[in-house]
C-alpha cells in the first residue's frame, strides 16, 4: 500500500520539545543507528564513529533577521516572516494578519519601518522596503525561532541558533544538525583525518509549512536556493574514489547534494586524481556506487525525500528529531528506513531525548538500496 501522512505519525510528550540549547554545544546526546542497531552516545564522541578519509559536508547558511512585528494600516496586528529577498528592496514573505493585508497598503514594522504590500505570490506577500530589504531586515529584525520554541528570540539566541560557521545570509531557521558542532570539534575531526566542505542552502519560511494531505503524492515541498561549490564537488569526487563516506551535516546538506546529483551529467572527466588538499576539477568516477557527478554552482530545490528515494551521494547522515508528520521525518525514514525509524524514535522517547531544534542528534547510517 501507498504510504500516507499517517505513517509518519508519532506520540511525542511535550516536555521533550527543547526550549533551549545546552551550555556546551558538543555536551548533547548522539544516538548511532545502523539498521537495527541503535547505541546511546554523546555528541563529543562524534569522531569515533567516523574513520580517517570521510568528509563532512555542511551547509553554511547564515539565519537572518527575518522575523518582524508591526501594524496594518487599521491598526491590527502583524507578524512578518521573510522568505527571501527577490532584490534589493523586495522581499518575499508570510503574513500573518487577522485579515490579510490588501495590495497597496502598507505595514508599519518595529516602529521603524513602513513596507509596501505589492501583492500575493502564492502562500506568501510581495513586500517593498524603503532601502535595502537586507540591510533593513538585520538592522530592525528578530531572530526568527521555530514556533514550536515558545517563548521570543533573547541575546543567547544570537550566538547559539548560528552555527560556528555560519557565513552566507539568507536562511529563516538554523540547519540545525549544525549547532552540536564546535570550533574545537571541527579541530579534533581535522585531526583525525576527517575532512570539512561546505554548501549552501537558504532555509526558507515553507520549512515549518505542514503536510496538508494524506496523500504523499500530492504534497508540493517549498523551493529553496541553494550553491554547490566546485571545491566541494571535487573534494566529494576524490573521497569516492578513495572508498570513504560523505557524512551530511543536516537534511539541507543532503538535499543540495542529492539535488545536484540528479542534475548533474555523465560528462566523460579527466583521468587524474589529485589530494584531498587540492582536487582538480572534474574528477573520474571510480568509486563502486551510483554513476553520478554533480552539478556545481547554484541551483534551486524542491526535493521531496520519501521512502523509496535512491540516494546516489550521501552514506551517512547527522540529524537531529524531527517533527510527527514532517517532511523531515519523511526524507530521514527514507535514508535510514522507516521501520528502523519508528524503533529509533521511540527508543528516544523512552531515553528521553530532547528533540528538534535544540535537541539532541542522531547519525544514521543509510540503510541497502
Amino acid at each position: 500500500m501507498p504510504l500516507t501522512l499517517a505513517d509518519f505519525d508519532y506520540a511525542l510528550p511535550a516536555e521533550l520539545i527543547a526550549q533551549a540549547p545546552l551550555p556546551q554545544r558538543s555536551a548533547s546526546r548522539l544516538l548511532v543507528v545502523d539498521g537495527e542497531r541503535r547505541t546511546d552516545n554523546l555528541f563529543v564522541d562524534l569522531p569515533q564513529w567516523l574513520r580517517a578519509g570521510d568528509l563532512l559536508v555542511m551547509n553554511d547558511s547564515r539565519v537572518l533577521h527575518a522575523r518582524l512585528l508591526g501594524r496594518k494600516d487599521s491598526g491590527g496586528q502583524v507578524e512578518v516572516l521573510v522568505e527571501r529577498l527577490v532584490d534589493a528592496g523586495v522581499a518575499l514573505a508570510q503574513v500573518r494578519a487577522s485579515k490579510p493585508p490588501q495590495p497597496g497598503s502598507r505595514l508599519r514594522l518595529e516602529d521603524a519601518l513602513d513596507v509596501e504590500v505589492l501583492g500575493r505570490d502564492g502562500e506568501f506577500y510581495r513586500l517593498r522596503f524603503p532601502g535595502d530589504a537586507a540591510e533593513l531586515i538585520e538592522r530592525h529584525g528578530r531572530l526568527p525561532l521555530p514556533p514550536y520554541i515558545e517563548r521570543m528570540a533573547d541575546a543567547p539566541d544570537e550566538l547559539r541558533y548560528q552555527t560556528v560557521y555560519a557565513k552566507e545570509k539568507g536562511s529563516v531557521a538554523a540547519p540545525t544538525a549544525g549547532l552540536h558542532f564546535d570550533e574545537e570539534m571541527l579541530q579534533r575531526l581535522r585531526e583525525s583525518g576527517i575532512g570539512v566542505a561546505y554548501v549552501t542552502l537558504h532555509v526558507g519560511a515553507g520549512t515549518f509549512q505542514p503536510v496538508r494531505t494524506n496523500d504523499l503524492t500530492q504534497h508540493r515541498m517549498h523551493t529553496e536556493r541553494y550553491v554547490l561549490p566546485q571545491v566541494t564537488a571535487d573534494a566529494i569526487a576524490v573521497v569516492k574514489a578513495r572508498g570513504g563516506r560523505i557524512v551530511a551535516v543536516g537534511t539541507t546538506s543532503l538535499r543540495v547534494l542529492e539535488s545536484a546529483a540528479l542534475e548533474g551529467k555523465l560528462d566523460a572527466p579527466p583521468e587524474n586524481l589529485a589530494s584531498l588538499d587540492s582536487p582538480p576539477r572534474g574528477l573520474k568516477n571510480t568509486w563502486d556506487g551510483p554513476a553520478c557527478f554533480l552539478k556545481v554552482g547554484a541551483g534551486e530545490t524542491a526535493l521531496f525525500v520519501t521512502p523509496g528515494f535512491k540516494f546516489q551521494v550521501v552514506d551517512l547522515l547527522i540529524t537531529n528529531f524531527h517533527l510527527p508528520k514532517s517532511t523531515l521525518l519523511m526524507l530521514v525514514s527514507a535514508f535510514g528506513g522507516l521501520a528502523e525509524m519508528r524503533v529509533a524514535y521511540s527508543h528516544a522517547i523512552a531515553a528521553g531525548y530532547r528533540f528538534f531544534s535544540y535537541g539532541d542528534a542522531m547519525l544514521l547510517h543509510r540503510k541497502s538500496q
